[in-house]
């Protein structure tokens, strides 16, 4: 693990937000970062894209299948990709514009009546 000196004073531990805090954090930020080694899904990903967020995410795992080109993606395993990931977002503002964009399309993509009509379908393929 890579120690780097000072950072604890620019990290900020919240714990339990509510939903509408959470919603004001997504659409204040500058970058969502979520570095994840394992996701089963990436709800966080969909939430941050929901509010127009730019995030930064991994590649590996279900976080590039979600994000897909809604989002800067990085080898979580490697502190300078993460880095890369959010100095390109935080030094170029066109290109966090452009970014923030695809993330709303493709939030689109995902919803729960999209999920209950899919599952409705397969159900009935069953029967």
């Amino acid at each position: 693990m890579i120690a780097y000196e000072g950072l604890e004073r620019e990290i900020i531990f919240l714990g339990y937000l509510s939903d509408f805090e959470l919603c004001a954090l997504y659409n204040k930020t500058k970058a969502f970062v979520f570095p994840s080694f394992y996701e089963g899904f990436g709800f966080p990903i969909l939430e941050a894209f929901q509010c127009g967020a730019a995030v930064v995410t991994s590649k590996s795992s279900s976080c590039g299948e979600v994000a897909c080109d809604g989002a800067v993606l990085i080898d979580p395993s490697r502190p300078d990709d993460i880095a890369s990931g959010i100095k390109k977002i935080l030094s170029d503002e066109r290109f966090a514009f452009a970014l923030k964009e695809k993330a709303l399309r493709r939030a689109q993509d995902f919803s729960f009546e999209k999920t209950a009509k899919e599952t409705l379908k397969v159900y009935q393929g069953v029967g």
